[in-house]
């Protein structure tokens, strides 16, 4: 499977570096002969092909970095072509064909800049997701939530975010925050260097700030990882459940993690005649959750998609791949992420922070 898969990526990629080596020859016919266009394509796949070797020797972790900034800007010019068609569509029989020629060759860059602008503005311009919701159990009182997964703090994420992050939530008066995973980009490097502890211990509610670990959180830094939550006033959920003033708050690591017991083992012996909100970062288990005592799930992961048609495709993995259903007696929520990962894009989709309003019947 693992195979295939490479192989139908591996086509993939030579054929929107075909796709950029055609787009680069109609963008500068007019000013390069037949060997500059030549020279054009095989530098686009002088690159697509070297960065790709340069992965498969494991040349540098840096290099998956530059490969998903290329993939993105090969997937933008494959866009700004088929916007460009569609207009010389739309205009080829109201423009003389040179005039055409040279707006259309302005247009085609133009796009593909705001295309790019836009995207880099929907990764740091957070939305504020608004929820309210009745769970079918009593509450001591109503409880306001603020929700942010997938920080995935480093190199690309810092502490202008967290400042963001911590304005929100102050602003939105929550009661509690919780974090359901992938609080850092794999590491605490960056993070330490750039001493990010005092802007994320800005993030603060009356009740408390609780995390969970997710897939990046744990590729071999979870103990790091735990240490900055810990210095930073976040209290990590361990597989464990605590009575939060009579509400359940339950919090699963990563599936990564191949010792981590079931919800079902998780919840037993507790009283789930309280609420029981869980923290599970990947939300691929909500059907069987929706068997169990669970009012409220948050979890993230997936970015929806993060980057279009990616969006499209994480649609068919997941029951819920982002946003709210309600399902049996249990209310789920997976968020698109406030962080993103790899490259700082978006399309399709927005960072956020869910303010989810609960109360009791």
């Amino acid at each position: 499977m693992r195979i295939t898969f490479f192989i139908l990526m591996l086509l993939l990629m030579q054929l929107f570096t075909f796709g950029l080596g055609r787009s680069l020859q109609w963008l500068f016919a007019n000013h390069i002969g037949r060997r500059g266009r030549r020279a054009l394509m095989l530098a686009a796949f002088a690159v697509t092909d070297g960065l790709i070797a340069g992965l498969l020797l494991e040349l540098g972790s840096g290099l998956f970095r530059w490969m998903a900034v290329w993939m993105v800007v090969m997937l933008f010019v494959m866009y700004a072509a088929l916007a460009t068609f569609l207009l010389y569509l739309a205009l080829r029989r109201l423009l003389p064909a040179q005039r055409l020629g040279r707006a259309l060759r302005l247009f085609a860059p133009l796009f593909f800049l705001a295309l790019s602008a836009y995207s880099v503005y929907n990764a740091y311009t957070p939305q504020v997701r608004r929820l309210s919701i009745t769970v079918n159990k009593p509450m001591p009182r109503p409880l306001r939530i603020a929700m942010a997964s997938d920080l995935h703090l480093g190199m690309l994420m810092g502490a202008r975010q967290l400042d963001k992050l911590a304005a929100i939530i102050r602003d939105e008066r929550a009661d509690i925050v919780l974090l359901p995973g992938d609080i850092m980009d794999d590491d605490t490097r960056v993070y330490d260097a750039e001493n990010m502890r005092p802007h994320l211990a800005a993030v603060r509610a009356p009740l408390g700030v609780y995390a969970t670990l997710g897939n990046h959180d744990m590729y071999g830094h979870a103990d790091e990882i735990r240490r900055a939550l810990r210095e930073a006033g976040i209290r990590e959920l361990d597989n464990e459940v605590i009575n939060l003033n009579g509400i359940l708050l339950a919090g699963r690591t990563d599936d990564v993690d191949a010792n981590r017991p079931s919800t079902a083992e998780l919840l037993r012996g507790q009283n789930t005649a309280l609420p029981v909100i869980l923290l599970d970062h990947r939300p691929s288990q909500i059907e069987e959750h929706a068997a169990l005592p669970v009012d409220i799930q948050l979890s993230g992961h997936v970015h929806n998609g993060q980057i279009a048609p990616a969006n499209l495709i994480v649609r068919f993995l997941y029951r819920l791949h982002y946003g709210y259903e309600a399902i049996g007696n249990g209310h789920y929520i997976v968020s698109s992420g406030y962080g993103f990962w790899g490259v700082p894009f978006r399309l399709g989709s927005q960072a956020e922070v869910w303010i989810i309003d609960v109360n009791g019947r």
